[in-house]
């Protein structure tokens, strides 16, 4: 089974698994398609995490990449820059996508990636027309750029995305030549060219010209890190995520506080107060705390602790808090999952941040590069201040559910801050609620945004909403749903049946076979 966000992605992935690869080559096989097939979301030039069920063991990989060397708050602040802007070459860290699925493929797959990486490939040569949500994204996106990118730098994001100077439209078939060679050429060389290779030569001329930080040596010294997931139970579950520079700690400091609590029904207003209590108290620690691992003041095990728990879930009263950093004890994306035959499942996210990133494509190559150091502050006394090789605070999560030791399977909603406070509602929903795969992505969801502000998507029963006032919490009905995360699940019965859920919010499918 292959769960994604666009249904030619989840058919690229059904089509490794047909011809003999695992869960792993289909999760590379729908990573890179997502390139191609929504790139208003992520891209080659983007960073990917995932958490990997095989042989009765969960591993997690984190590739994400660093600060280029030469870049760092004094050189910024002598170039005149006062914060770190959204667009433009300052905010590109090394990407990690590529590395990720050379190294997956190395560590887990059946099949060469000359072969997995092929209906990527097939869809940037042949072209493929443009579903609703993407096309709604990539005009909004243009939008934007069209106001904000005016250097000869960006010149060509809109060579690649606006051909014939117009931004192809819901229905529309687009295709990429650049894109195709670029993946071929990541196949063919298991991504050295990207990193020690023609393309990686191609990136640094590119910063070279426009005077950017990224070099050739910041690519050469790039490599993904394997690393030990995180976990909380709740309630008999171990939810499990990437531990930091993700945010997935978050959301189980959240769980961690709520399971404290007994929640008989899903749509009351005490259930929406606390839930929303919880992730304002979890964020107003993870904005403060979480950044490169080597880098954090605090440990994650304390943050973790049932003690720490216990402190924060007593500041939940009846009103709405305004949310304020605890001290726990010293001590903007695509998702994916798969699952097959001989019991693998691949939780897999990966992304641009903030659409199609930067605002920069690489000349000739397709790759639109990320524009992941926004999220670090120029702020010398944080945790996350800018440093040279480091990595910055990250809003994507991939999550795993296991019980008793055996896999449940994974999850993920994908959409920046929205990421940890989605995974929240969707394990409750499962697990408090016994709601289904598809019944726990469609239900309605709350966003919170900051200090007592919360958005509330359309389909939330009005008097949760005007109850939800009263507590003191700023209330704002959304228009639309596109802020609300867009999320898959795979879940794995014991009878070994899989049983898949796809977003309502984006064109997605799950694809089985």
């Amino acid at each position: 089974m292959v769960a994604t966000s666009q249904p030619l992605a989840a058919q690229a992935g059904l089509e490794i698994l047909r011809k003999g690869g695992n869960a792993i080559d289909a999760a590379i096989a729908t990573a890179a398609a997502l390139t191609v097939v929504e790139p208003a979301s992520n891209g080659i030039g983007g960073d990917a995490f995932a958490l990997v069920w095989t042989k009765g063991k969960l591993h997690g990989l984190n590739s994400s990449g660093p600060a280029p060397k030469s870049i760092s708050i004094e050189a910024l602040k002598k170039a005149g820059v006062e914060e770190i802007p959204k667009y433009g070459l300052i905010p590109v860290t090394v990407p990690g996508a590529p590395a990720a699925w050379a190294e997956l493929s190395a560590k887990f797959g059946k099949l060469p990636l000359t072969e997995v990486l092929r209906p990527a490939i097939e869809y940037a040569e042949n072209g493929y027309p443009l579903t609703p949500v993407l096309g709604q994204n990539w005009a909004r996106a243009y939008k934007t750029y069209s106001k904000h990118l005016k250097g000869d730098e960006f010149k060509g994001w809109f060579d690649t995305f606006t051909p014939e100077g117009k931004v192809p439209q819901i229905g529309e078939v687009w295709r990429s030549p650049d894109h195709a060679r670029t993946l071929q050429s990541i196949a063919e060389t298991k991504a050295e060219s990207f990193y020690r290779g023609e393309l990686a030569e191609k990136i640094d001329q590119f910063f070279k010209k426009f005077g950017g930080y990224l070099t050739a040596q910041d690519l050469a010294a790039y490599k993904p890190e394997w690393v030990n997931p995180i976990s909380a139970n709740y309630r008999g579950y171990d939810v499990w995520e990437i531990p930091p520079n993700g945010h997935g700690l978050v959301a189980l400091m959240a769980l961690n506080i709520l399971k404290g609590f007994d929640f008989p029904e899903r749509d009351t207003v005490d259930t929406y107060h606390k839930q929303i209590e919880a992730i304002k108290l979890a964020f107003a620690d993870g904005k403060k705390y979480i950044t490169d691992p080597r880098k954090m003041s605090v440990r994650v095990e304390d943050l973790l602790s049932d003690a720490y728990a216990e402190e924060r879930r007593r500041l939940i009263g009846k009103e709405a808090l305004q949310p304020e950093t605890g001290e726990p004890p010293r001590g903007g994306t695509v998702y994916l999952c798969t699952a097959d035959g001989e019991g693998n499942m691949v939780s897999f996210i990966q992304s641009n941040y903030m659409g199609f990133g930067s605002g920069l494509v690489v000349p000739d190559t397709g790759i639109a590069l990320h524009n992941r150091g926004h999220n670090f502050t120029l702020d010398e006394t944080h945790d996350n201040r800018l440093e040279p090789g480091k990595k910055p605070y990250h809003t994507i999560i991939p999550g795993f559910l296991t019980k008793d030791g055996k896999p449940v399977g994974p999850f993920g909603v994908m959409g920046g801050f929205m990421q940890p406070q989605g995974h929240v509602q969707v394990v409750m929903n499962t697990v408090d609620f016994h709601l289904n795969p598809q019944a726990a992505l469609d239900a309605p969801r709350w966003q919170w945004m900051q200090g007592k502000t919360v958005q509330i998507e359309q389909t939330t029963p009005a008097h949760i909403v005007e109850s939800l006032a009263r507590l003191g919490h700023d209330v704002q009905w959304a228009v639309g749903s596109g802020g609300f995360g867009r999320g898959q699940i795979i879940w794995r019965q014991e009878n070994g049946v899989l049983v898949g859920g796809t977003e309502p919010r984006t064109d997605g499918q799950v694809a089985a076979w």
